[in-house]
């Protein structure tokens, strides 16, 4: 692929991404594109789901790592490739050299899942730990590249990356050609780079919401200076888009192409995450729930038909059982009180009467009698309920309290 470096043009051209389209044909599924019924109950119009956590190895990071490596010259392929990551691009990267026929090695940090590093493995390439964060297997995969000639793979700031994903925005056109907003998570910017060459050179009436959790969103302040910057200490449940700086390629295209970048909370993502599951019977991770979390978050924002992205969906069991629990929580419908009572037979009894008259569902109940806090004769309780939503929240709340009971704040 060729690409144009001059400042009026971008970087990469629509005809890199149909090249690159050409190119993932037989490889990479063109996932499914589903209604959202809810969703489109709050916009008001339609709203559609983009799968990508359908993709093959989980996410959209398949097609970017295979245009790279595939467009490699014969002797860059027998050096083999090398990349870093703590997950989605480690199996895109393991996965496109398998069948590609080259040698690959991935740095993953220490604390990457486990179902992660072993689907790495599985793909086919040799994991290597280094570090804690990103940062630190980012430098040690580039230290690697350096002594032993492999080529390095970075996940989102190369011209035949961002063509690769941009082939995800020519599948949304073709599916939903009458598309009027297109919502797309934005770690470090190569997903939504792509979208954007390819959209806007065929529909430039579409917009393109870029969406960053708000405990990483390097790009707002890096939009308003006009360079990149990086964002100190990114923090979010979101891995997939936990990026502290933008890369240099995708962040000229995303400030030239596309409308708007925005921030969502950890309760909207995990929400999200939450809604995927129960409404649309999808599997997100916490990055590919982003889009559908901006949504939720502020609905008449959105002109529709809308299309949300859905990138991934490798997200560790146990991560996901404590965010559905955070997600219920944030919609009301996870409750967690603490509160003391005599300590005497038949007192737990009588709570868990008052509770089951207002129809709250007991998930976990903890005593704690010995506490200096605590008098002679009384005991601690904490309660985990599952609730109907806020006012039920409230009405279980009220409950307590008018049977005398001290709710502990």
């Amino acid at each position: 692929m060729s690409y144009r470096t001059a400042d009026s043009l971008p970087l990469v051209t629509l005809d890199d991404v149909r090249g690159a389209q050409k190119m993932l044909s037989g490889v990479a599924r063109v996932t499914a594109m589903e209604g959202s019924r809810h969703l489109s109950g709050l916009v008001g119009a339609p709203v559609h789901l983009k799968c990508e956590n359908l993709q093959r190895t989980g996410s959209f990071k398949l097609r970017g790592a295979y245009v790279r490596i595939a467009g490699l010259l014969p002797e860059e392929r027998a050096a083999g490739v090398v990349a870093a990551s703590a997950g989605n691009h480690a199996q895109g990267v393991a996965l496109a050299s398998s069948l590609l026929g080259v040698r690959s090695t991935v740095f993953m940090p220490a604390g990457a899942p486990l179902p992660k590093v072993a689907a790495t493995m599985h793909y086919g390439a040799e994991v290597r730990t280094h570090g804690t964060v990103v940062d630190e297997t980012l430098a040690a995969a580039q230290e690697y590249a350096a002594e032993t000639g492999a080529v390095f793979i970075h996940p989102f700031d190369h011209p035949d990356i961002i063509a690769g994903q941009g082939t995800v925005g020519l599948e949304i056109l073709e599916q939903c050609p009458e598309v009027r907003t297109i919502v797309v998570g934005i770690g470090g910017g190569g997903l939504a780079a792509g979208i954007a060459v390819a959209v806007k050179a065929l529909r430039p009436d579409v917009r393109i919401v870029g969406v960053q959790a708000a405990g990483a969103a390097a790009y707002p302040p890096s939009l308003a200076a006009g360079r990149p910057l990086s964002f100190e200490n990114p923090t979010t449940m979101a891995d997939g888009i936990r990026v502290g700086r933008p890369g240099d390629v995708p962040f000229r295209i995303i400030g030239d192409l596309v409308d708007e970048v925005r921030t969502v909370s950890e309760d909207a993502l995990s929400s999200a995450l939450l809604l995927c599951l129960e409404r649309a019977k999808l599997v997100v991770e916490p990055a590919g729930a982003s889009p559908v979390a901006a949504v939720m978050s502020e609905p008449d924002a959105f002109e529709g038909p809308v299309v949300a992205l859905l990138s991934g969906g490798n997200v560790d069991p146990l991560l996901m059982q404590r965010i559905l629990r955070h997600g219920m929580a944030a919609n009301g419908r996870y409750l967690a009180v603490t509160l003391r009572l005599t300590d005497r037979p038949g007192a737990l009894a009588t709570l868990l009467g008052v509770l089951s008259v207002v129809d709250a569902n007991v998930l976990d109940v903890s005593h704690v009698r010995t506490d200096p806090r605590l008098g002679l004769t009384e005991v601690e309780v904490e309660l985990h309920l599952e609730t109907k939503g806020p006012e039920h929240c409230a009405e279980v709340n009220s409950a307590l309290r008018r049977a005398g009971y001290t709710v502990i704040d």
